[in-house]
């Protein structure tokens, strides 16, 4: 079964007006030139924003997108 990238799927969220924190964080990672897009692996995407999104404020926005991912690739 196919299942598309994290990237991919968290670019359907962006909005451009008055975001919520997922939306907003889709719209930063948009602007992410090394964002790991290709990637479907929670411990890889994780450690990368830990290390790296200095524009995610909490990891439990990821935590939020990410069951949100899983949910749509069920």
């Amino acid at each position: 079964m196919y299942r598309t990238s994290f990237y991919h799927f968290l670019m359907t969220l962006r909005q451009p007006d008055s975001p919520n924190e997922v939306e907003q964080f889709a719209n930063n990672a948009f602007l992410d030139t090394t964002f790991p897009k290709q990637s479907q692996n929670f411990d890889e995407i994780s450690n990368y924003l830990e290390e790296n999104a200095n524009y995610l404020p909490s990891m439990t926005i990821f935590d939020d997108a990410w069951q949100m991912y899983l949910n749509k690739m069920e």
